[in-house]
């Protein structure tokens, strides 16, 4: 029996890891959305791809989540504000300037 509810909550812990997981990816994306809506308006000609992908890895995950929540909500100076101040973090910098090759426009 012991056994069996072994079982049960490790198959639960999985489906709560790939439902955490898919939600993660949400987030991810409809914060990417906005990202690259910022990074387009204070950048114009720049690719924005490679600049809105080093933003949101070096975003925590709270700050995530409240950028993609500005795109139900609409964008507003404090979204752009921690956008530029995510960008201008060390990491986010480090990438942006690894991927300078790629951040012109085609």
């Amino acid at each position: 029996m012991r056994r069996v509810i072994a079982i049960l909550a490790l198959g639960l812990l999985s489906a709560c890891g790939v439902a955490n997981k898919a939600a993660d990816e949400l987030a991810r994306d409809q914060a990417k959305s906005v990202v690259s809506g910022v990074v387009s308006s204070k950048l114009p000609g720049v690719n924005v791809a490679p600049v809105s992908d080093c933003i949101i890895d070096a975003a925590s995950a709270s700050e995530i989540l409240s950028i993609a929540g500005a795109s139900v909500t609409g964008v507003n100076e404090n979204t752009v504000s921690l956008v530029v101040e995510i960008a201008g973090r060390p990491d986010a910098v480090q990438c942006i300037a690894k991927n300078g090759l790629t951040l012109l426009g085609s």
